[in-house]
């Protein structure tokens, strides 16, 4: 296996754009500068054709089917399944002998459209105590509607979820587009909110506005995680914020293990171009500035989308480094055209052999699951592509690490049948 950096990489490109290397080939980038190194390259992970075999053979099954748009999973302590519904605002749970229950189905105020609706979901780290989930979710009532996570609470019969309290709101929405919506709890117990920018030019700039933001939350309070890089701003929507100048992340995944340095990551939808992997630093500004500037003070030649609201600069480059201060690159970005990267997890147990310690991370237009190798310090290595969720099962929303270091990914067919796949390594 080859490790390609700098020129090499240029060269790898311009074979990758010829359609000559296969869905298993392992991809390297020059370490911690993948979103400018890669600025004009196409990186069309589509397109390629022959080449090296993955390192690792996985065995798929269908674990859940009838299910519509499964947006996020999260599992109990007793290892049943909770699925969010998007587009029909549902909970479901499966319990481990295979019995499905629909805890919570369309309630007051859920609020779904286009991107919107019923998303991410989480388990409270003392849930054999306090049986409370939370989830981010559209909604809607007589003040307008907005972007939310609540708390909710199951019964002990395990047949219902109830909206106990808000923990955080206020999350612009206007079209539905853009509404980011991932929730992760990391060891110490914060709580982790990704946010879109609504499509709404000024706000992932705006340290007032939690849209276009990585927040870091008490869960139980609503209120900042202590030590958070503006906890003692005046504004309570800035003290909220963990990272800004973010687009749509619709991916959160925390890093551990010896020898690594520890700390959540991101995955995050580009508009064209750029899809990204981000290495989130207390404080840090991503880049992501919609505004759409007079000539001749415009980034990009491109005009804002037709579907854009009026102002915002669809086109914009992912990291703009012509904004006042620092702006962090990406980790990994996916140069031209976009994959559509969404959910993103650590393969952290020890049956991942070849693979464990990477990030497979799931993408919607691509089809595919890709499995990101970084080393101890954040670098990007490379990455593979199983061919056994090549294009089989159509567009994959997020994979989760479930009982017994299994992964499970939920798909997201827009007009196709849904599934929950259960992926492990293959028998030796």
């Amino acid at each position: 296996m080859t490790i390609l950096g700098g020129r090499s990489l240029r060269a790898l490109c311009a074979t990758l754009a010829a359609g000559t290397l296969a869905a298993g080939t392992l991809l390297a980038a020059a370490p911690a500068t993948a979103a400018t190194s890669t600025e004009g390259a196409s990186t069309d992970l589509a397109s390629r054709g022959g080449g090296v075999a993955p390192s690792l053979a996985l065995e798929v099954t269908t674990e859940l089917t009838h299910i519509d748009r499964p947006w996020d999973l999260a599992f109990l302590p007793d290892d049943t399944m909770l699925v969010t519904e998007r587009d029909r605002e549902r909970i479901t749970a499966v319990l481990p002998d295979g019995e499905r229950r629909i805890l919570a189905d369309s309630p007051d105020g859920i609020w779904h459209g286009a991107e919107t609706g019923l998303m991410g979901i989480a388990v409270d780290p003392s849930f054999d105590t306090n049986r409370t989930i939370y989830a981010c979710h559209g909604w809607r009532d007589e003040g307008g509607r907005d972007v939310r996570v609540t708390a909710w609470q199951i019964d002990e019969a395990l047949t219902s979820a109830t909206i106990t309290r808000t923990v955080v709101s206020g999350m612009e929405i206007h079209t539905g587009k853009h509404a980011g919506c991932r929730i992760r709890f990391d060891p110490a117990g914060a709580l982790y909110i990704s946010t879109g920018d609504a499509q709404t030019g000024p706000l992932p700039q705006d340290l007032t506005s939690l849209n276009g933001k990585i927040l870091r939350v008490d869960a139980a309070t609503g209120g900042p995680w202590p030590g958070n890089p503006f906890e003692s701003a005046s504004s309570s929507n800035q003290q909220l914020i963990w990272t800004y100048g973010h687009r749509n992340p619709q991916g959160l995944a925390y890093r551990s293990g010896p020898g690594v340095r520890h700390g959540m990551w991101s995955a995050e939808h580009g508009p064209t171009r750029d899809d990204e992997v981000n290495k989130l630093k207390a404080g840090g500004n991503y880049g992501w500035d919609p505004v759409l500037k007079p000539a001749p003070l415009k980034t990009s030649p491109l005009e804002a989308g037709p579907d854009a609201p009026p102002g915002y600069f669809a086109d914009a480059p992912m990291t703009d480094h012509a904004l006042p201060g620092r702006q962090i690159d990406a980790r990994w970005s996916s140069g031209s055209p976009t994959v559509a990267t969404s959910g993103a997890t650590w393969l952290t147990d020890d049956r991942w052999d070849a693979w464990q310690g990477r990030l497979a991370v799931a993408t919607l237009k691509h089809q595919r699951l890709l499995v990101m190798s970084f080393d101890p310090g954040g670098d990007f290595v490379g990455l593979e592509e199983p061919p056994e969720l090549a294009g089989t099962y159509g567009d994959l929303r997020v994979p989760v690490l479930g009982p017994r270091g299994a992964l499970y990914i939920s798909t997201d067919n827009f007009d196709g049948p849904d599934y929950i796949l259960k992926v492990v390594p293959a028998s030796k």
